[in-house]
């Protein structure tokens, strides 16, 4: 397939959802259907264009760079358009397409208020060219603008349809809806973050100019002279703390986690599904393709206090997730203990722990994004979120109960399950971080605080269970008629439900593509 590899398959990928919200905009407002299908056609081409791809990836070479293309970009600054992809961003690609066409069905008939179809699925198509480019650039201006294409419609997602309940500020003790309040700290979150992340951008594409003929922005190239040693000293510092934050709040790492509980608790169901499964990745997968191959003497430097903060948002999400009685937030929070063991993976620098980085990855879209579904959903029947007043659902609604039950299970991480090799293997490779880190008996103490995060993941997770699922229902709801899982409901969530088996029982799935690439990665950067 020439058009595959010459990066035409790549480039209709991430960008066909963005023809489609354009597309969206010739569409009358009062036409739905059309825009719902035309919607669903655009993100369908792409999901079908990225299953493609993977059928045709060459696995037995995952870690080189394939289906790519070099172009010409932005000339003066010797910035190009850069795209392909490699074992490590394989899968979350996938994902990001699976994701998007998923969220687009449920939406079909789960339309929050204010209605308007042609807005929000113009909105998640544009997230979608977002989520995607950002996984396949290998330029850092071009990887930035994808980068930040998100923030907008996700800002736009959270303030038009998010929760309209009154929240007081703390500090300032201002009264505002809880949409405008979520949706402003994560845009200043995100956006202070990504200024720090550019000028560290800029600060390497200066430097590179003392060892290359000519400055690039190129991830390859950077990434070449970062495995030789090229940044050191306080520069090598000063531009690690600068990705580091970038990276951080978009992961987000304790303790700039604070706008993630108030950003899900007021969003949309779909907008927290594509925030969860697809926007927390971004973060932690610019770490492993960018900072550990371009700075790679700096992060070890950094790697135990990375370790640090990773075990401390295990605990504290876990903590806090006990202290819940509103099921998103719970949910949410829940997200910065996950993803602290991602964290904690990367921080290893061994082939184990990027590999259960990534596989973490890929298990906490697909497992959180249908929890926040089955919250939506409920939240939808019972109009309210709140756990003390939920109660019997396994009665009342059997089969979302069941799934529920399934999601939570799979959360906690149990085997056979695709949330068990995430977290098992992150703590397997905390038991033997990188040599030279020096800092193997710290890292086992982490091993074993993450050990503990995992019995309290099990006991908020059950509790979540015993508060909603379980006993007889309350009188407020005993006498009502719930509907349960709807036609569209199944088509959205089957397919999350199957992945869930399939990587907890097959996680060669994931691994099949990683492996060889994260291998490479380590020996280039550490020399083995």
């Amino acid at each position: 397939m020439e058009w595959l590899e010459s990066g035409w398959g790549l480039s209709l990928i991430v960008f066909l959802p963005l023809l489609g919200a354009l597309a969206l905009m010739a569409i009358p407002r009062a036409n739905e259907a059309a825009l719902k299908w035309t919607a669903l056609g655009f993100a369908g081409a792409s999901l079908v264009l990225a299953i493609v791809m993977a059928a045709n990836f060459d696995y037995s070479a995952a870690d080189t760079y394939q289906f790519g293309t070099d172009l010409p970009w932005i000339e003066v600054i010797n910035a190009r358009y850069t795209i392909a992809i490699d074992g490590i961003s394989l899968s979350l690609v996938v994902l990001s397409t699976i994701i998007t066409v998923l969220a687009i069905i449920y939406s079909w008939n789960h339309w929050p208020e204010p209605h308007n179809p042609k807005l929000l699925l113009g909105l998640v198509l544009i997230l979608a060219t977002g989520m995607a480019g950002t996984f396949v650039a290998l330029d850092l201006v071009l990887f930035f603008v994808f980068f930040e294409v998100v923030l907008l419609p996700m800002y736009f997602m959270i303030g038009i349809w998010g929760d309209r309940s009154i929240r007081e500020v703390p500090v300032f003790g201002w009264k505002v809806e809880m949409r405008l309040y979520a949706s402003i700290k994560f845009f200043l979150f995100t956006l202070a973050g990504s200024v720090f992340m550019l000028l560290s951008f800029l600060a390497l594409h200066w430097r590179s100019g003392d060892f290359l003929d000519e400055r690039t922005f190129s991830m390859i190239e950077l990434s070449v002279l970062g495995s030789t040693g090229a940044f050191t000293g306080t520069f090598a510092t000063l531009v690690f703390l600068g990705l580091f934050l970038g990276f951080a709040v978009k992961v987000p790492i304790w303790p700039l986690h604070t706008w993630l509980p108030d950003a899900h608790t007021a969003a949309p169901t779909v907008g927290s599904v594509i925030l969860a499964a697809i926007l927390l990745k971004l973060g932690t997968y610019a770490f492993v393709r960018i900072a550990i191959p371009i700075l790679p003497d700096e992060f070890v430097v950094w790697a135990p206090l990375i370790g640090l903060l990773a075990v401390i948002g295990i605990i504290y999400g876990s903590l806090a997730c006990l202290a819940q009685n509103d099921m998103k937030r719970l949910i949410a929070y829940s997200s910065v203990g996950h993803m602290g063991f991602v964290m904690l993976g990367i921080a290893t620098l061994t082939d184990i722990g990027i590999n259960a980085a990534i596989i973490g990855m890929v298990a906490h879209g697909v497992i959180t994004g249908l929890l926040f579904f089955l919250a939506g959903s409920m939240s939808h029947r019972y109009h309210t979120r709140d756990m003390r007043r939920l109660g019997g659902n396994q009665s009342l609604m059997p089969k979302m109960g069941v799934l529920l039950g399934l999601a939570a299970m799979a959360s906690l991480g149990l085997p056979a399950l695709a949330g068990f090799w995430g977290e098992f293997m992150a703590l397997m490779a905390s038991f033997n971080p990188l040599e030279a880190i020096g800092e193997t008996v710290l890292f086992r103490w982490y091993m074993v605080i993450g050990a503990i995060g995992t019995v309290l993941t099990a006991g908020y997770m059950l509790w979540m269970l015993k508060s909603v699922n379980f006993g007889e229902p309350s009188a407020e709801f005993a006498d009502k008629e719930f509907h349960d899982v709807d036609t569209v409901e199944w088509l959205a969530w089957v397919p999350l439900v199957i992945a869930i088996f399939v990587i907890g029982v097959w996680p060669r799935v994931v691994f099949g593509a990683t492996n060889d690439a994260v291998i490479a990665l380590v020996e280039r950067a550490f020399g083995g």
